[in-house]
């Protein structure tokens, strides 16, 4: 098998041309972050803002270009449109690197909401639009979104034992760890390797633990920083949503990233949310972030299903006295505030902890302890919703930027 290298990709790629530039994409500039491991190769389309979705050939057909080389597996492209694109001075580097001539740098991080830093940093575009759907959520019949307003409350930890728990109670579950910067779901769901693709096209999803899963670290190495600006992250998240072979599922749980930023944007523009559930420890502090989560899903027009309360208590393992670390109650009270349910308490646990990082979350691995109990408990409530018909998804609300 030939190995794959960065000549070989740019070189398929400079057989593609842009139809309203008439030049190849190499030679236009267009290429940027191209990243290959192993058979798995990704880079960006970089077009004017003013295509948008109406791009989505062109990136297909670069796709298919790099595809179609022996050796390689897997092809992730994502149009990204946070300037104009056009050749650099004396060509562009094979990982489009050096200054761009109409905005900032590529080179820099990625910050929530913005294209970048400094002059000429621009917004993703209004004009953009959802992406085409693709196969992928169309047999999905409840999107739920995992949610918080700041990390290290155990939204990830949640999502995942609300996705075994959900499955526990016989629901076909999937979980889309929608985090690109720090993905953690495959090491928490215990499966490595990479997902298959039959056409090229749409992506197969992993499974752990019977649940269906997909993640940006399937696809890049875990060490590797995903430094990319808020459109390419956008389109990715479009595309693990609708061009990954989902269905039939019945619940798809979708681990946000933490904050109110493009991710949680994107998902609520692009994917018809069921609901959301935002989780929070007990402390003012988190709780204060909390409800910036939740009033961000009601100004999009996306139900809150309800609030969990996570290291809600310490029970000591030895001598059974109970600590309420980060106080208590804090959630349920900003529930009945905010008129919302209160799903329920899940305790700061060792046990917890060590099964989520060795990739058995404890729902698995102690499907009949109390902790699992609380956690199908908690499914429960959600389904009884979904299935009330009270959270039935919506159209897609029209983002407006002003």
């Amino acid at each position: 098998m030939a190995k794959i290298t960065e000549e070989r990709v740019l070189e398929a790629l400079s057989r593609v041309r842009d139809p309203e530039r008439g030049k190849d994409l190499v030679s236009l500039g267009m290429i940027g972050g191209l990243a290959i491991k192993d058979g798995n190769v990704g880079f960006s389309v970089e077009v004017d803002a003013a295509r948008g979705a109406g791009a989505e050939p062109l990136r297909k057909a670069a796709e298919q270009a790099v595809f179609a080389l022996d050796g390689v597996t897997s092809v992730t492209a994502v149009l990204t449109a946070h300037r104009k694109a056009g050749p650099a001075p004396g060509g562009a580097g094979p990982n489009g690197g050096g200054p761009d001539r109409d905005g900032p740098a590529r080179d820099g991080p990625a910050r929530d909401g913005q294209g970048g830093s400094g002059p000429g940093a621009t917004a993703p575009a209004p004009s953009q639009g959802p992406a085409p759907r693709g196969p992928g959520a169309d047999r999905i019949g409840s999107i739920v979104a995992i949610a918080s307003g700041k990390g290290g409350v155990g939204k990830s930890t949640t999502a995942a034992n609300l996705a075994l728990a959900l499955m526990a109670e016989g629901a076909r579950t999937g979980l889309l760890d929608a985090d690109i910067y720090g993905p953690s779901m495959p090491r928490m769901m215990g499966v490595r390797g990479k997902p298959t693709t039959a056409d090229g096209k749409v992506l197969d999803p992993m499974t752990g633990h019977g649940v269906k899963l997909m993640s940006m670290g399937f696809l890049v190495d875990e060490e590797t920083p995903m430094i990319w600006r808020g459109p390419m992250v956008m389109s990715a998240l479009q595309q693990l949503l609708h061009d990954v072979a989902w269905g039939p599922l019945d619940v798809l749980v979708v681990d946000m990233p933490p904050g109110t930023g493009d991710a949680q944007l994107t998902l609520a523009q692009t994917a018809r949310l069921s609901g959301a559930i935002i989780v929070s420890t007990p402390q003012d502090i988190a709780l204060l972030d909390a409800r910036k989560g939740l009033n961000m899903f009601r100004k999009v027009d996306v139900p809150v299903l309800g609030i969990v309360e996570n290291m809600s208590y310490f029970q000591c393992p030895h001598c059974g006295e109970r600590s309420d670390v980060f106080s208590h109650g804090g959630a349920r009270r900003e529930a009945e505030r905010l008129g919302v349910p209160f799903l329920g308490e899940i305790p700061l646990d060792i046990a917890i902890r060590e099964t989520s990082d060795g990739g058995r979350p404890i729902v698995a691995a102690e499907p009949d302890g109390a902790h699992a109990a609380a956690y199908r408990e908690i499914a429960m409530q959600v389904l009884d919703r979904l299935d009330a018909g009270t959270t039935a998804a919506k159209p897609a609300p029209k983002i407006v930027i002003r």
